[in-house]
This record gives C-alpha cells, structure tokens and sequence, in this order.
C-alpha cells in the first residue's frame, strides 16, 4: 500500500513539474547604424536562433521597467511561433539593452492594436464573412464575391488591398489623420465617415503595378502572373505590432517554367513602407520579372537609376468623376541593385504604364524589396514632388541602415 502511496505522489509531482510554464529569459542589443534617429525601427527574432528546447507561446520584451508591446508569428502554418517581432525608437547610432522572456504557457494580455488586417467574403445576402485564407483554381474567379477584392492592411499612416485576380495589384488607401480606419470603413467609407474625416481609395490602377506589385515582363510590357494551377491569399499576422499577408501562386506558367511562387507583404506599426519578399520553391533560372510604380497620366517621376523609382501624379481614383475628386498621390519602390536588371518604361494603354526596374535572382529562392506611397490630402504627409522625392532618398537611405540585433 506505502509503495503504491509514493508511486501516485511521485506521479503527481513530475505532472505538477510538467504543467508548469518553461521561460527562457535572454538579452539582446539592438543597435541603430544610421547617423540619424529611428522611429518604429522593426526588430524580428528568429526563434531558430535562440536554441529552445520547448514551444515558445507568449514572450515579452522589457527596456528597462518598460514593456515594449510585441507579438510570436506564425509564418509557415505550423502552428508553432517562428519568430518575435516588435518595434522600437533608437537615437541615432545608438544601441540598446533589451530583456526578452519567453514562455511555453500562453499569455492572455492585450497590447492597444497600431496595425489591422482582414478578408471577407460576401454570402448570399451581402453579409461580409471573416476569412484568413482561401484557395481558388487559377481558372476561377472570386474577385467580387470578396469584399473590397482581397485582403486589406493598414498602419495608422496608410492601407493597402491586395487585388485577388491574375493582376495581384497593390491598391492605396490614403487617408486625412493618423488612425486604424479598415475595420470602420472596410475601404469604402460611406458619405457619414467621410465627413467624419476618414480617408478613402486614392488610385485608380487599372491593369498597372499600382505601388511596386511583382509583375511578369515580356520584353516590353509588364504582365499578369497567369496562367496558374492555384491561387491563395492569407492573412499570416493581424497585429498588434505587424501585419503579414501572402499571394501565392502555383504552376505558374512563365517564360518556359513552372514556378511555384509566394509574394509576402510585411507592414509594421509607424510605418507607409511594406516590405515585399518573393519566395520560390525551386531555384530561379534567367526568368526576369519587373516591378516600380504605375505612372499616371501627367506624372513626374524620380529615379537614382540603383534600384530606386518614385513618381508623383494626378487622377480620380475610380471611374466616377461626378461624386469623387481627384487624388495626387506619391509612390516609391526600393529594389536592392543584387536585383536589378535594367531599368524601363512600359508604355500600353492608359492606366497600365509603369516606371519599372526589370529583376532577377538566378540561383537563388528569394527577392525582397520594399514599397511606399503617400497621399497629398494626408495633415502629416508630403505636399509637392520634391518634398515627396527627397524623403523616399532619405527613406532608401534608412532601407541600407536596418537595426541589428546581437543575442548577448
């Protein structure tokens, strides 16, 4: 009977062992290489990197006495954390000591939301239903049963859509004041809203980039990423830090391939400019794609000619010239020059012309490079082409510069 009595305790000693929480607390320096100060400068952890020995659940991140709100992604549907990601001020060329606890128990706190993404798709009686992701066969078409026609994203600076059709466009969202505006207005603010101050679509993009959309390039024009076995977009990251949201594409037929392909948008909290990563299942051979910025009629245009292509313009934004008023807008693409091929112009019919970088990676898996926009009806935005060139050199220039993080 005393055997069996220290058995059963033994037994509930190692369960009590078992169900408590496993931490690892770790120190990291976060340094700022650039000569002027960072706001909102992104950090991301690889939780490869930090040699746990349990499933990371929850963490926080101290500054001192300070909690800095973060977030555990997700980003290859395993349903395990990959990495931790946050955001944080740095004076220039400066560094600084962090404490990050991380937990295999979950933690139920809520940090105040500075980013939002959805998808919704219309049912039978208009009723928007939330949805993360969805998979069509490339010979399908669901851009209207899906409200504003894809997954859309947004800082309190700006909003982005997605276009889930062959075009695979990115589409701006401009607004007057600082705020999360997506989850109200769902993009199409109503009459009431817009008096209210909220902000609106700004371009009309047609068949174009819009803002630094990866394209195909058949020598003289950008082209649609079709034909396609399947189609999917998901939304990977809602916040409260950063939004991520994925476009893939399989047996996409191109230039005598068939590329398995997934185009990944990364926005974070304080920020107008999105990350863009392009990643293929197999190796890139001498495929050549393209990607800038849709020039609309009248535009000027900036380039550095190393990756760098901005523009400035004028239109309405939709089709409707009677209730809406026309929107200048500024847009900017970052390629890194490992990328570039040439730079070019397509010239089709209005509403589809571009200022391009055409891009490649043979032997590689992998581009990245980054977008932005800015809208002139913004109270904290750009008022002219030149302001508007000036910060996206400026910008660039931070691109070149990111933090760096050292496990200590």
């Amino acid at each position: 009977m005393k055997k069996i009595f220290f058995s059963l305790l033994f037994a509930l000693v190692c369960t009590a062992m078992w169900a408590q929480a496993t931490e690892k607390t770790i120190s990291i320096e976060v340094k700022n290489n650039w000569k002027k100060e960072q706001a909102d400068a992104p950090v991301v952890i690889k939780l490869n990197d930090l040699g746990l020995d349990f499933q990371a659940k929850s963490a926080t991140v101290w500054d001192g006495s300070q909690e800095i709100p973060s977030q555990l992604d997700d980003l290859n549907n395993d349903r395990k954390a990959d990495e931790l990601a946050f955001v944080i001020d740095l004076p220039a060329n400066g560094k600084k000591t962090l404490k990050v606890t991380l937990s295999s128990e979950k933690n139920e706190k809520q940090y105040k939301a500075r980013v939002f993404a959805e998808m919704l798709v219309s049912d039978k009686k208009g009723k928007h239903v939330p949805i993360r992701s969805l998979t069509i066969p490339g010979t399908s078409n669901i851009y209207n049963q899906l409200h504003h026609h894809g997954p859309a994203f947004e800082s309190e600076l700006v909003a982005y859509r997605l276009y889930f059709d062959q075009k695979q466009t990115v589409d701006p969202y401009g607004k007057f004041n600082k705020g999360l505006e997506i989850e109200e207005s769902q993009f199409y603010p109503t009459d009431e809203q817009l008096a209210r101050g909220f902000g609106d679509d700004v371009l009309r993009v047609g068949g174009s980039a819009g803002v630094g959309a990866l394209k195909g390039w058949n020598g003289t024009k950008a082209t649609h990423i079709e034909p396609v076995f399947t189609r999917t977009e998901r939304i990977l990251a809602y916040g409260p830090v950063r939004t991520v949201v994925e476009i893939e594409a399989n047996e996409w037929e191109y230039q005598g391939a068939s590329l398995n392909m997934i185009n990944r948008y990364t926005l974070y909290a304080g920020h107008r400019d999105a990350i863009v990563e392009t990643f293929f299942e197999e190796p890139l051979k001498d495929e050549t794609f393209c990607t800038g910025v849709q020039d609309i009629k009248g535009s000027v245009a900036f380039s550095d000619h190393k990756g760098l292509i901005a523009s400035w313009g004028t239109d309405w934004p939709v089709n409707d010239t009677v209730k809406y008023a026309k929107e200048t807008i500024g847009m900017a693409a970052y390629v890194p020059q490992k990328y570039v091929k040439q730079e070019v112009r397509d010239n089709t019919k209005y509403l589809n012309n571009n200022y391009l970088y055409t891009i490649g990676a043979k032997g590689e898996k992998y581009i990245r490079y980054y977008i932005m926009f800015t809208s002139m009806k913004e109270t904290f935005g750009y008022k002219t082409p030149e302001a508007w060139f000036a910060y996206v050199r400026e910008w660039k220039e931070e691109l070149d510069n990111p933090v760096t993080v050292t496990l200590k």
